[in-house]
């Protein structure tokens, strides 16, 4: 006779590339953080070598290789995920303590389809910190939450809207955005996430944001990611 495995709770995808320096103790937090709680994880590979998989030693999590590209991994992620809610999460970015238990509240309300954290950049630099609450302050405002807070939505919703869309850049916002022309409720958690400051630190904190303020406005005001996307990586790494 089979015995039907539970369907678990949560699915935690996490898109990655070149991040096998990191991945072990990163899923030993996902781990700590979700100790009590019925959750799979599913990690979506860039690399073509698998990098970054090949690193992982846990045989409980899911491994998987994909096109490069955000909103393609996460949907590659999507497609096998059998949770009832997915949660979203980058390589570099850590939960706040009971996270999923912050979740499950925000979902008792059944108008709620999703949502994410207020953001946290893990620096005590006044300008990051300062960017960090800018950041959460205009999120909670306008309901439109980017990839490192944490968004989660329930997976029959998303199914239903067809997933991420297949844009190299803000597939985060596209995707919120077009939630929010259905009408329907996302809510930012106010706990903060931890997001490390190397993209921030790579280039320079004060370039760094004022290129994505740039780059931020250009898009709302209907550049396209495809444009978008060479200012935001450099020319030449994109291309």
């Amino acid at each position: 006779m089979t015995v039907e495995k539970k369907k678990p709770a949560f699915s935690i995808i996490v898109p990655v590339l070149n991040e096998e320096d990191g991945i072990e103790s990163f899923l030993q937090h996902l781990k700590d953080i979700s100790a009590g709680e019925s959750v799979e994880f599913i990690i979506v590979d860039a690399d073509p070598v698998g990098s970054t998989i090949n690193k992982i030693r846990s045989g409980e999590t899911m491994k998987l290789l994909s096109p490069r590209g955000r909103g393609i991994q996460m949907n590659r992620g999507a497609d096998v995920a059998k949770g009832n809610v997915m949660l979203f999460l980058h390589a570099d970015t850590f939960l706040p303590e009971n996270a999923l238990v912050h979740i499950k509240n925000a979902l008792t309300d059944d108008t709620c389809v999703g949502g994410a954290f207020d953001l946290g950049i893990d620096s005590d630099r006044i300008l990051l910190r300062l960017t960090a609450w800018c950041a959460s302050l205009k999120h909670r405002m306008t309901k439109v939450p980017y990839g490192d807070q944490a968004i989660f939505i329930r997976s029959d919703f998303f199914h239903d809207i067809g997933g991420y869309r297949d844009v190299p850049l803000f597939e985060d916002v596209e995707l919120m955005k077009r939630i929010k022309k259905l009408k329907k409720k996302i809510t930012i958690i106010q706990y903060r996430t931890r997001t490390s400051p190397r993209k921030w630190e790579k280039e320079g904190a004060f370039y760094t944001i004022l290129r994505n303020w740039g780059i931020q406005v250009l898009y709302l005001l209907g550049a396209s990611p495809e444009f978008l996307v060479k200012y935001y990586y450099g020319k030449k790494s994109y291309e």
